[in-house]
């Protein structure tokens, strides 16, 4: 289910590269289908959630909707809501790593007044943030023998910090697809030209995000990954623990 909408999410934000020449209304249109389509998947993964992983699910979008209103517009492009997406996806895996960071993002957006035409993009970028550091984290688990504390290990905060650092920028590039479609059409050298080839298209947004975001998603990254390596192993450790308590697995380990 998660690869199905993230196929449409993927529509949502690949649509510019292949020059269709569409109306100004198309994004719109495109940004209401990617709506419904993440609403779709968190009601299907909430029938898939006992009372406590829902109640886990709930309490985690309500302290990143409180981080997001303490620092609405962040610091630099650092924003404090990432590192909590990324050690429950890193966690409990891909699927709740998907709902928790969307879920999250939808409830900040409306505690802090951010509902707007960029929230479906807002809402998939943060998803896929959670996905992949549950991909990560679930590759990690199956390359090595079963930890024998609950503390995590070296291996698990250096991973956790790279992903931090990918989908620091990953994000930024995401979402600022949206403004380049909606606010720089047809602009030389730099805006969203319909028409051209998919490879002139990269060409020109590359150049986009290098002006405009790329110094701004450096801070994001980079505060990501410190927040990963000094706040990871208390947090990590927690929710290692609910994660057994939770029946996400079998754990016969002894706790410290």
């Amino acid at each position: 289910m998660i690869a199905l909408v993230s196929i449409a999410g993927l529509l949502l934000f690949l649509w510019p590269f292949f020059g269709f020449g569409l109306s100004p209304e198309t994004p719109a249109l495109a940004v209401t289908l990617a709506a419904v389509a993440a609403l779709a998947v968190m009601e299907a993964g909430a029938r898939r959630l006992d009372s406590g992983r829902l109640a886990l699910l709930a309490a985690l979008a309500a302290i990143d909707a409180a981080l997001r209103l303490a620092m609405v517009n962040g610091l630099a492009g650092f924003s404090p809501i990432f590192f909590l997406v990324l050690a429950a996806g890193y966690e409990f895996g891909p699927s709740y790593g998907f709902l928790v960071g969307s879920f999250s993002l939808l409830v900040s957006a409306v505690v802090t007044g951010g509902v707007g035409p960029w929230l479906p993009y807002e809402t998939f970028a943060v998803g896929w943030v959670g996905l992949v550091a549950g991909l990560a984290g679930s590759l990690v688990r199956r390359a090595r023998p079963a930890r024998r504390t609950w503390r995590p290990a070296r291996l698990d905060l250096v991973v956790l910090a790279i992903v931090a650092v990918a989908t620091g920028f990953a994000y930024g590039a995401l979402t600022d697809l949206y403004g380049w479609v909606a606010f720089y059409r047809g602009v030389a050298n730099v805006g969203w030209i319909p028409g051209l080839g998919p490879a002139e298209t990269i060409a020109q947004f590359g150049r986009f995000y290098a002006l405009t975001s790329l110094g701004w998603d450096s801070f994001r990254a980079a505060g990501d990954a410190l927040a990963v390596l000094a706040f990871g192993p208390p947090v990590l450790m927690a929710l290692g623990r609910l994660r057994a308590r939770l029946g996400y697995e079998i754990v016969d380990l002894p706790v410290e």
